[in-house]
């Protein structure tokens, strides 16, 4: 039996080396409260690269059913809600929100972020979600105004398509 091929980035040759447990020790938390995704992508290895595990994974939350996909959208926090405030949010959500100054907001800003979030969960049922880390506060704000225009299954869709830019971010933040 022939070795599995290796990846020149050194990220994935590490990731296609490990046993199912160390793998999701690494990537469980790419997805927010979802370690079922990395789980289900670890038996797709070897990886060639950083692109094509990206694409598992989106493949793997397209592919979910519409009851998985809800519940992966509800695992998402509030954007400057009560547990940025409280500063209880996961490592990787406080530093992206921290990264637009979202836990740094002042009363103003937080009723605002208050308002919209409460508006866009009594429209959808769930989070508004949005990878900041390719945003703005104005744009996250437009974006919360826009977005509560559509009509559900267009904001189920577009969460996914966050969701799997923010795993994006993250896998690429592992070194």
């Amino acid at each position: 039996m022939s070795d599995p091929p290796t990846s020149p980035d050194p990220l994935i040759a590490r990731l296609n080396g490990l046993d199912e447990a160390g793998f999701l020790s690494e990537t469980a938390t790419l997805y927010e409260h979802s370690p079922w995704i990395p789980a289900l992508a670890f038996r797709q290895r070897p990886f060639a690269d950083r692109p094509a595990l990206q694409e598992i994974m989106r493949r793997i939350v397209l592919d979910a059913s519409r009851a998985r996909q809800l519940d992966l959208i509800r695992a998402h926090p509030d954007l400057a809600g009560k547990l940025a405030r409280a500063g209880t949010l996961e490592s990787h959500s406080t530093a992206e929100q921290g990264g637009l100054g979202l836990d740094r907001l002042d009363d103003a800003g937080y009723r605002q972020f208050d308002r919209l979030n409460t508006a866009y969960r009594a429209m959808f049922d769930m989070p508004f979600i949005i990878a900041v880390r390719a945003q703005t506060r104005e744009g996250v704000i437009a974006a919360f105004e826009r977005r509560l225009l559509n009509d559900a299954d267009t904001e189920i869709a577009t969460a996914i398509d966050e969701i799997n830019k923010i795993a994006g971010f993250r896998l690429g933040d592992l070194v």
